[in-house]
């Protein structure tokens, strides 16, 4: 199942049924979990894990070395788990030895075309971002976060579970779970409740977080006052519990 002009290290692991597209190039390091389709003109190269059952498409590169001037060519990773969808043309990045040393992608994702996920992102599971989302280094995104389309990212900011962006946001702080975002730079406007439906979310959990974002947004509390009424909402519901974690490791200030 490998084309006949790809070209595959003899040191790289391929699990079972593992097929590589036309003129794709597989690394000396590389390791590539049963079941992963590459497409044709990938470069797969550095110490990079990819895991069960994803698909690849054409064009993309993954696991090269960081646009970092600082990197030395430490052997920093590229780590991408099982069941996720990367598009044509996207590039994720090695890690650098000044953070984790390792580049993370999570399971069940869906990564569309012109996708840059840079040195050092932690992605979780179930994302989506869309065409030409773009991340700088040491970003964070948590589980089922929505990246629209072109959407910029600054180095270092979080991104919570279940939020969403709309097309063309600019993210110079960190978005906290739940909160939809728009605009450059970003602001927010509302809770993305259509998401969390979908997710299976309660009547209560949803009435719970609308509460929970007027205290943040709306209330014209103080940031540290509004952390203070959302610890006592926690204690009455789990999924408020998330939200208070967040903003209290938070460190460049959140969308607000």
């Amino acid at each position: 199942m490998i084309h006949p002009s790809a070209i595959v290290h003899p040191g790289a692991k391929l699990g079972e049924n593992v097929s590589i597209g036309a003129y794709s190039i597989v690394g000396e390091h590389v390791e590539i979990g049963s079941g992963t389709r590459i497409g044709p003109h990938v470069v797969i190269e550095g110490h990079t894990r990819i895991g069960r059952d994803n698909r690849i498409f054409q064009f993309s590169s993954l696991g090269a070395a960081p646009q970092d001037k600082k990197y030395a060519d430490e052997p920093t990773r590229l780590d991408i788990g099982d069941g996720n969808t990367i598009r044509e043309f996207c590039t994720l990045n090695c890690g650098t030895a000044q953070d984790a040393g390792v580049t993370r992608l999570g399971n069940g994702n869906w990564i569309m075309a012109y996708v840059h996920l840079a040195h050092d992102c932690q992605i979780g599971d179930h994302t989506i971002f869309a065409n030409n989302a773009q991340l700088a280094g040491h970003v964070h995104v948590g589980d089922y976060a929505i990246l629209g389309g072109f959407t910029g990212v600054h180095q270092f900011v979080h991104i919570g579970a279940h939020s969403f962006t709309a097309i063309a946001t600019v993210l110079v702080h960190d978005l906290p779970p739940y909160v939809m975002a728009a605009g450059d730079t970003a602001k927010p406007y509302g809770i993305n409740s259509e998401g969390l439906r979908r997710r299976g979310f309660s009547a209560a959990a949803l009435a719970a977080i609308k509460r929970a974002y007027k205290t943040l947004y709306k209330s014209g509390l103080t940031l540290e006052l509004a952390k203070a009424q959302l610890a006592e909402q926690a204690q009455t519901c789990a999924e408020i519990g998330l939200l208070t974690e967040f903003l209290q490791g938070s460190t460049r200030g959140i969308v607000r």
